[in-house]
């Protein structure tokens, strides 16, 4: 009787390791793919907002400034595989919304994205599609420096 149980189990468990690793690495993976996305996300906003930031405050004035904003903050998200709406970018200049590109003012760029989460099967029940990330920078025009706008 002893042998035939061990016949009857010969084999098992390599199907049983083989299901208990494959139950826990199917999450491990989608909760690493997660981390990886949003990380992405927010790093290409923080990257974003300065470099937007810094393209504004060269330019020679408030209309060309927001142009190269865009420019600069699209390349910066490209560069982490994430496309970035024109919505995305708010500019705002202190101490009063008109004295961009004047001395002494400083120019806060933000930038809000809404980063994809990879799909769940719907058995999960309702779950977020995206999670927003946020990021500003504010970049001085300096004290010293002609008016340009």
């Amino acid at each position: 009787r002893v042998s035939r149980r061990r016949r009857d189990q010969l084999g098992t468990a390599i199907v049983e390791l083989v299901w208990l690793c494959l139950g826990l690495l199917v999450p491990l993976v989608y909760v690493l793919v997660t981390v990886v996305s949003v990380q992405r996300g927010a790093y290409g906003a923080t990257e974003a907002a300065r470099a937007a930031g810094r393209a504004y405050v060269l330019a020679p004035s408030p209309a060309a400034g927001r142009a190269r904003a865009y420019a600069a903050a699209r390349v910066a998200m490209g560069d982490q595989g994430v496309a970035m709406p024109r919505s995305a970018l708010l500019i705002v200049c202190r101490p009063t919304p008109r004295s961009c590109l004047e001395p002494g003012s400083r120019v806060r760029v933000t930038i809000r994205l809404q980063v994809r989460l990879p799909p769940l099967p719907t058995f999960f029940g309702q779950v977020p599609s995206s999670i927003r990330v946020e990021a500003s920078h504010v970049e001085p025009y300096g004290t010293y420096r002609d008016g340009n706008g």
